[in-house]
Formats: C-alpha cells, sequence, structure tokens
C-alpha cells in the first residue's frame, strides 16, 4: 500500500518491537503516516503505524473511539458514531462478503507471486493491496 499511495513515510516518536506469530520472527515498527479513508461516505484520516503485511487493516482502536464517541453494540458488532453533524453505523460484513474478500486476496497473492519480485523498502515481507475496516466492518448511514 505504501507503495500504490507513494505514501511519504515519517519517523515514529516512539518506534517499538512487535513479535509476529511466525517464522520471520520481531519486527521494529519505526514509520508512521496519515492516512485518509472512507467507508461508504464516511470519510475520515488516521496516523497509522506501517506493518508490513499480506492485507492491511486500520486498525481504529481506543483513542480514535473516544475522539468519536463511539457507541459499541456487542450483540450485533455494530460501531455507531457522529461525524460531521452525520450519524454512521459500521456494521460486521456478512459471511458470504467474508468469503468473497478473502477470495479475491487469494487471487491476487496467487498473482504476485507469478510476477518477477520488486524491491520493498519496508523489509522482505509483502505489502498487500487489499484494505478492509476494523475487523471487516462495512458502512450504513442513517
Amino acid at each position: 500500500m505504501v507503495e500504490k499511495l507513494n505514501l511519504q513515510l515519517i519517523p515514529h516518536p516512539k518506534p517499538y518491537k512487535l513479535q509476529w506469530k511466525n517464522e520471520d520472527g520481531e519486527l521494529t515498527i519505526d514509520k508512521e503516516e496519515k492516512v485518509k479513508f472512507s467507508v461508504g461516505n464516511y470519510k475520515d484520516k488516521v496516523l497509522c503505524d506501517v506493518v508490513p503485511m499480506e492485507a492491511c487493516h486500520i486498525l481504529l482502536g481506543k483513542l480514535w473511539q473516544i475522539d468519536k464517541k463511539t457507541m459499541h453494540n456487542g450483540l450485533t458488532n455494530e460501531i455507531t458514531f457522529t461525524h460531521r453533524e452525520k450519524k454512521f453505523v459500521l456494521c460486521p460484513l456478512s459471511p458470504s462478503q467474508v468469503i468473497q474478500d478473502q477470495v479475491q486476496m487469494k487471487k491476487k497473492k496467487m498473482k504476485r507471486r507469478s510476477r518477477k519480485p520488486r524491491k520493498n523498502p519496508l523489509g522482505k515481507r509483502g505489502v498487500g493491496e487489499k484494505c478492509s475496516f476494523t475487523q471487516g466492518h462495512s458502512e450504513r448511514r442513517k
């Protein structure tokens, strides 16, 4: 994504180590970037730590939830908040949407593997092209 969007990474003010649950071992997170994103009609910016991965996610953590005064419905897993005087509800993807997303990611991964490898500025792991939003949520505006 860094390459595709031509992002200008900035040094992380407090670099930290991250341990992957695979054979690649420990990784130092030392770059970040402010990224614009949208889910349906909802548009925003979020400061992101940059981590090499197969698929990327914008993880909207506790600080974002507090800033946006979100309400989480634990039963339906919907997140509701107001942004620029409009109410938004982020809903989980349906099982068929999740399967469709996984199939598309697998096809892209196979396509990338069949091409000649290119230099990656973030290290040996590839950076995916598919982004999803906080645990596979879609947007519904009220």
